[in-house]
């Protein structure tokens, strides 16, 4: 399956051109040095050959129209280029001059011109590295870079240069099959790579270094087609935003914001996403070789209580479980063992059967035989210069107890320098993966497992940014608009204070007072509760202000929950449950969730949270009304997508009952004057 779409001449070029002085030499060098088999056309104004092939002294002169192009002259000439490269119908240029909308001064009104003299021609960058594609040897890439001819592999899209550099650097035992660098994204963005390459038959796993998308709902598409192809996309998100600040007026805003939201943009597609550059490439390494796994069962193996104990520990915090042996199992995999071997999982075999290949295979065959969806054996090798000879029998017998029991197999160093690159080339040979470190090796089991047991949903509804200014309701109006909706707030009435207690007498004891234009009221002493008698009720109400809130008190609750959900542009709607209350910000008990959500969304969620125990009905207290509880979302969900102005609705708490829910305090957040 060949790429479609706007990059099909840029991913699988057959000409390609270069205008430009010494970068442009260096990226027809870096093609000549890949193999790439089709023209290669020099363009240079006063030299006549450029790498031993003729030069043409402007785009005009071409002989064809190239497919793609490298742009590599100063940014006034790069527009002039790029214009006529657009007129004659070009592919895509590649542009790497800088000094556009990453500097002050003229550089945005000069990419605005830039992107004027494109036109519908795809324009990658300015301020870029390039683009490389090893499946066809293009390399449009004005420096060194460490990739080699392959006929599929991975591909790598980022918007740094340099960190594309370095990634073409890296020596896992993986091929590369593209690397994008998109510097400025002026036209061509991330989303335009990833419909690109899912659709490319030579891909097989995509990388990702995001800073920011600019179309979400195109990107979710073109996840949703990689899922489809059973192609793992692997994510690192890195940048803050400052969307979040606009609305940090309520609890969650102080918590949450795009961040959050990119999480639950990636867990929603069945993307992975890690922290780091090495993170990246280990899991990318994990994925492409091992594939999605129907679960996280791992068996461990090594010849060592301390590397075992390593492996235990570092695994606790993930979603990884090592389960023990039954009696059969443990008796089969104790028959090829020294008796002094405790048989556990993770497993020591101590080193009583060391370079005796035979038995090493015995041994770990009875172990892989189980149900496990994987294992991996922890192994260290002597570095150059010292005698390995007694290694590699573990390493074969691992070989052949992972393709015997059909069982995914990593041999792990739990130091990197430990498995020397003949090491891993024997490794990969065997069928087995080579992982440098034990961290690196339990994250991408646990990436596998979780690519494995993903069900897809539907695709993250879009949110517009807010263009006019923001304005909190008063609370009594923001309650009364959450009851229209049909959520349940309580009885209430805004009064003078003089009138508190002849309110509260109407709504019935015992009350709650509460100051009017707070917004963290508790913050400030603002909200007395349980109060049980007229003369309590005015004297609280005249401490509190001019005019105050009246509203019932409830006593029954199981537990006070957070709910709120709020606009994440570019990302979406992010709605956010956990535990509620003064204390949400200490204790920070939240899940999020991009809308929209189904009952089940939202039954898991409340199941996950440190306070679900007590929504279940913990040690006798009764259980939560859970079907309450995700009526409200249901309802708010609803509120947000019927109200355009509404920019966040909070609840907190929520008032858990053992039949029915209260909204106690409400914060809704509007836009006023926007488009």
């Amino acid at each position: 399956m060949a790429t479609t779409g706007p990059l099909e001449r840029l991913v699988a070029p057959r000409s390609l051109a270069f205008v430009g002085g010494r970068p442009a030499e260096i990226a027809i060098g870096q093609c000549l040095a890949l193999g790439f088999e089709g023209d290669l056309w020099p363009v240079h104004p006063t030299r006549a050959r450029v790498c031993g092939l003729p030069a043409f002294p402007s785009v005009d002169d071409l002989p064809g129209v190239p497919d793609a192009v490298l742009v590599a002259v100063n940014r006034h000439a790069t527009i002039d280029v790029v214009a006529r490269l657009a007129a004659m119908g070009a592919g895509a240029a590649v542009c790497y001059a800088s000094g556009f909308a990453e500097v002050g001064g003229e550089g945005p009104a000069l990419q605005e011109d830039l992107v004027v003299a494109a036109g519908d021609m795809p324009l990658v960058g300015p301020n870029c590295y390039g683009t490389i594609s090893a499946t066809t040897g293009a390399a449009l890439w004005p420096d060194q870079q460490g990739l080699s001819r392959t006929a599929s592999g991975i591909a790598l899209v980022t918007q740094s240069g340099n960190i594309g550099l370095n990634l073409t650097m890296q020596t896992r035992p993986m091929p590369i099959a593209h690397m994008f660098t998109l510097g400025n994204q002026a036209t061509v963005c991330i989303e335009d790579c990833v419909e690109a390459l899912a659709s490319d038959g030579s891909v097989t796993a995509i990388g990702l270094h995001i800073e920011a998308l600019h179309d979400v709902a195109r990107f979710s598409s073109a996840c949703a087609v990689a899922a489809a192809r059973g192609l793992p996309i692997v994510a690192l998100k890195t940048g803050t935003s400052s969307t979040g600040a606009a609305i940090a007026v309520s609890h969650t805003g102080s918590m949450v914001g795009s961040d959050t939201a990119y999480g639950a943009l990636f867990k929603r597609l069945g993307i992975h996403r890690v922290r780091s550059i090495p993170e990246l490439l280990d899991t990318l390494q994990v994925l492409d070789a091992v594939g999605p796994i129907p679960g996280n069962r791992i068996a461990s193996l090594s010849c060592s209580g301390g590397e075992a104990t390593v492996v235990a520990d570092r695994a606790e915090p993930l979603d990884l479980a090592f389960p023990a042996f039954d009696a059969g199992q443990a008796q089969r995999i104790a028959d090829t063992l020294s008796e002094f071997v405790a048989v556990t999982n993770p497993l020591d075999y101590h080193t009583f059967i060391w370079d005796d290949e035979e038995r090493l295979a015995d041994c770990f065959t009875s172990v892989l035989d189980g149900p496990f969806d994987a294992a991996m054996l922890v192994l260290d090798f002597p570095r150059d210069g010292l005698d390995d000879s007694s290694w590699w029998p573990t390493l074969r017998a691992f070989g052949a107890a992972a393709r015997g029991t059909g069982t995914p197999g990593l041999v792990v160093g739990s130091m990197a320098e430990n498995l020397p690159a003949p090491v891993e080339a024997t490794a990969v040979e065997l069928g087995l993966v080579p992982v440098r470190g034990i961290d690196a090796a339990l994250l991408g089991l646990e990436a596998a497992a979780r690519w494995g047991r993903h069900v897809p949903s539907g695709l993250p509804d879009p949110v517009r940014r807010s263009t006019g200014g923001l304005r909190v309701l008063p609370e009594f109006e923001a309650k009364r608009l959450m009851a229209a909706a049909g959520i349940p707030v309580p009885a209430g009435r805004e009064v003078e204070a003089t009138g508190a207690a002849d309110a509260a007498g109407r709504i019935g004891f015992p009350v709650v007072v509460k100051a009017t234009g707070v917004v963290h009221k508790s913050d400030v002493g603002g909200v007395v509760l349980d109060l049980a008698d007229g003369p309590a009720v005015a004297e609280a109400a005249g401490r509190l202000g001019t005019r105050v809130l009246v509203e019932e008190f409830v006593d029954d609750a199981v537990a006070e929950l957070l709910v709120d959900i709020r606009r994440e542009p570019p990302v979406g709607w992010l709605l956010t449950l956990g535990t509620g209350g003064t204390l949400v910000e200490v204790v920070r008990d939240t899940v999020s969730l991009l809308l929209p959500v189904d009952p089940g969304d939202v039954r898991r969620a409340l199941g996950g949270l440190a306070v679900g125990p007590l929504l279940a009905g913990h040690r006798g207290r009764p259980p939560a009304d859970i079907d309450a509880i995700i009526e409200v979302v249901e309802h708010m969900q609803r509120l947000v997508y019927e109200h355009p102005e509404l920019v966040e609705v909070e609840v907190n708490p929520l008032l858990a009952r053992p039949s029915g829910t209260v909204a106690a305090d409400v914060l809704i957040t509007i836009e006023e004057g926007g488009a």
